[in-house]
């Protein structure tokens, strides 16, 4: 199973430059953009889509609304969007599930694979194992052997079932034979108050919903991350662990219907970059321990593939299910 990964520059791409030329090819239009999000107001995408959506919308000379289509795990959003009109206005901010979903779901109106022109990924929410303040070891190489010695499974929150963190500790457990016991909430926050609390013995979490669980005793052991976490330095990531290839994190990415045209995407993809590059949007994204990305489609459209392809035999080895 091969990580993907995307160019080092990449990252918080076109920080501090000017307007991308894509944005001053085109007029910019009357209508309403509607970004469409298949998620809870209040929830992460949610809330990357409402902090972006008013600097794309400057970008782009034309407001930006932001839609909730919430259910089934972010197939009614992403259908609204596979059957819009293919002119680039109506927009869809959806998370892994658009790489997860087509591997746990069946007879959908819709093709995950040919529905959707892949604009830009957005941002990442760098996952990390993280452990109770009381949890009887201090790295992951203790947490490893902890597994491998009890005769019952250690006990770890995640957002919800076949979530990104979900599928991240199915990931560990693959790659080094340990079991561990899943237990599922409805929501990261969640997850993160019981860790706070002594409920649970670990969480496979998001680093900033973790944030607050951390400041009161929780620990953290091993950044789920291809690189190390900027705001945890000295949490080691899987491969420097021994694991090698664990790094599965969440992320944010925005799609247009598959007809858009290219230089609808490009106008779409830049005015993804401008957006991240002001100053706002990247002081809050810093505060939230999110990683702006700004990728270009055409890296996007490959992380897509690469992401779809390791999630679907992930999900087929580990027998992971929506319920």
């Amino acid at each position: 199973m091969v990580r993907p990964s995307l160019p080092r520059r990449v990252i918080l791409a076109g920080a501090g430059l000017a307007t991308p030329a894509a944005l001053r090819a085109q007029p910019a239009s009357a209508r309403p953009l509607r970004l469409m999000v298949g998620f809870a107001p209040g929830g992460a995408a949610d809330t990357v889509a409402r902090l972006i959506a008013p600097a794309m919308g400057a970008a782009l000379g034309q407001t930006v609304v932001v839609e909730n289509r919430s259910g089934a795990s972010g197939t009614n959003a992403a259908a609204f969007v596979a059957a819009a009109s293919p002119d680039g206005q109506t927009v869809l901010l959806s998370t892994l599930t658009q790489a997860s979903n087509p591997h746990l779901f069946s007879g959908l109106p819709f093709d995950y694979a040919t529905a959707f022109a892949p604009v830009s990924l957005v941002v990442l929410f760098p996952t990390v194992l993280a452990v109770r303040r009381d949890f009887p070891v201090r790295d992951a190489a203790g947490f490893l052997a902890l597994a491998r010695q009890r005769p019952e499974p250690i006990a770890y929150g995640t957002p919800g079932n076949a979530t990104a963190q979900h599928m991240a500790a199915e990931l560990l457990q693959l790659r080094t034979g340990i079991r561990l016991e899943h237990i599922p909430y409805r929501g990261g926050a969640d997850a993160a108050r019981d860790l706070a609390a002594g409920v649970v013995e670990a969480s496979f979490n998001s680093v900033g919903t973790l944030q607050p669980a951390l400041a009161a005793g929780a620990r953290p052991l091993m950044a789920v991350t291809a690189e190390r976490i900027p705001s945890l330095p000295d949490v080691p990531t899987g491969a420097e662990c021994g694991i090698p290839d664990l790094a599965l994190s969440d992320i944010c990415g925005l799609f247009s219907p598959a007809a858009t045209p290219p230089e609808r995407v490009a106008r779409l993809q830049a005015a993804v970059v401008a957006a991240l590059a002001t100053e706002e949007v990247r002081v809050r994204l810093r505060g939230m321990e999110v990683q702006g990305v700004g990728s270009t489609a055409a890296e996007f459209t490959r992380f897509m593939e690469t992401e779809s392809a390791r999630l679907g035999t992930l999900i087929r080895a580990a027998g992971i299910k929506l319920s």
